[in-house]
């Protein structure tokens, strides 16, 4: 086995000589002066454990474990020092360091430290690869499909996730775009790593810029300390743009960069910062018209199509929605505690019907709305949302805004009750229960409207 690698940083040659020549025979040692040289190293090299001096050139040791931690939140580090403070040792351990080193330290003490950081570090990637494994085989359970268009989809998932190509997912709103980002990234050889999403739409326009490249401290009014953005936080992960059709020509520009230089530089900084950052991105837009309009540059758009995956949407793949209501019945039926067996007959044609123009997603805050209202151990159809029941009760209302209002209410009430009775195929008793009328009302308001 490799044996496990200690980055040596210390302004002072002696000093990492004498670390080299205790740890050497049992770690592979690599010794820097300084930060920004040791920076380098993590991000070119595999490290397992640092030695961190607290007095350094350029940037202290503080400010060089912050990095560090930007690189590698898991890496572990051992600070350095000649006189432990406990201010300092306060700082530092909120930044997450492993542990103290006083100097002048003892053989027996530095090997017996590094000992105990190595193998929390072992058990951590052990932690990691176990939750890995478990969420590799669960990756697809929150996209639920058996539809051609969607097994497809989940080959290309697979294809995809084993390479670190660029990806641009399409579809609608609610089509479930995150959800395929986070399996192609849960798949992939960064699954380890962090997965930061991000929606400039989200964002307030004075603010995206700082929220994706971060911001030095005194870079704008309000900004009091310096703020690590998001391509900074997915170090050596994944990015995910959503909705990336929304983000302005000049922030397009800087994108762009990233991803030919893969560097970066904060808002108020003066400094590229290396990065190592997959992007996938995902838009709701036809991002080719855009380009068309002006509106999206075209260089970016093939820079962030490198492999395009499309997501259908629920009306073009209907078939699946039984088990999408079956999975989000449990679901929910776990979550508030309710024994909800599923839908009636009757209640799911009644979904099947809709045309789902908020996709998966608005099914899913319909289930979740009627299984908190479910009274009994079945959903029926009369428990369905009215905009769901009678999709086209909005459209009657446009209709009937310059009649009088008698004769838009009647004209209203006739257009519902006719659709009922179409939905249960003319079973007046049926309609009336689904109307909350009498079925002698019902029969009345029919022969007044000669529809009986």
């Amino acid at each position: 086995m490799a044996r496990p690698v200690i980055l040596v940083v210390d302004d002072d040659s002696g000093v990492r000589e004498s670390f080299r020549l205790i740890l050497e025979d049992h770690y592979e040692v690599i010794d820097v002066p300084d930060g920004p040289q040791a920076l380098d190293v993590l991000r070119a090299s595999q490290v397992d454990l640092v030695l961190l001096d607290i007095r350094l050139p350029e940037m202290d040791g503080i400010e060089v474990l912050e990095r560090i931690k930007a690189i590698d939140e898991g890496l572990e580090v051992i600070l350095v020092t000649a006189v432990k403070t406990v201010r300092t040792a306060v700082a530092a351990m909120k930044l997450g360091a492993f542990d103290y080193l006083t100097k002048p330290f003892e053989e027996d003490e530095l090997l017996a430290l590094c000992r105990r950081a190595l193998e929390k570090r072992s058990l951590e990637r052990e932690v990691t690869f176990l939750r890995g494994e478990l969420a590799r085989a669960r990756d697809f359970e929150e996209i639920v499909g058996t539809h051609p268009a969607m097994q497809k989809l989940f080959r290309l998932i697979g294809q995809v996730a084993r390479t670190t190509a660029t990806v641009l997912v399409t579809g609608e709103s609610g089509t479930g775009k995150e959800l395929i980002a986070r399996a192609i990234h849960r798949q992939g050889p960064r699954r380890d790593k962090p997965f930061v999403p991000v929606n400039p739409a989200a964002v307030a326009e004075t603010l995206i810029e700082s929220e994706l490249f971060g911001h030095e401290k005194g870079a704008f009014t309000g900004a009091y300390q310096r703020k690590l953005g998001k391509l900074e936080l997915a170090q050596g992960g994944s990015l995910f743009l959503d909705e990336i059709g929304m983000l302005k020509a000049e922030l397009q520009a800087k994108l762009l960069r990233v991803l030919q230089e893969r560097e970066i530089e904060r808002v108020g900084g003066t400094r590229a910062i290396k990065i190592d950052v997959r992007v996938i991105a995902a838009t709701n837009v036809d991002l080719k018209q855009a380009v068309a309009r002006g509106a999206f540059r075209e260089d970016l758009y093939y820079r962030l199509n490198v492999v395009p995956i499309e997501v259908p949407p629920l009306r073009e793949r209907i078939e699946d929605l039984p088990l999408l209501v079956e999975h989000f019945v449990r679901q929910y039926g776990q979550q508030f505690g309710k024994r909800v067996q599923g839908l009636s007959p009757e209640a799911l044609t009644a979904l099947s019907e809709y045309r789902w123009p908020g996709n998966v997603r608005e099914l899913q805050n319909v289930v979740e709305r009627c299984v908190v209202l479910a009274d009994g151990p079945l959903i029926g159809l009369n428990d369905l949302p009215l905009d769901v029941l009678l999709p086209d009760h909005r459209l009657l209302v446009r209709k009937a805004d310059r009649l009088p209002l008698k004769d838009a209410t009647e004209a209203f009430e006739h257009q519902i009750v006719l659709q009922v009775l179409e939905r249960v195929k003319g079973n007046q008793s049926e309609a009336a229960r689904i109307l909350g009328v009498h079925r002698n009302s019902l029969k009345r308001l029919l022969e007044r409207w000669g529809s009986e």
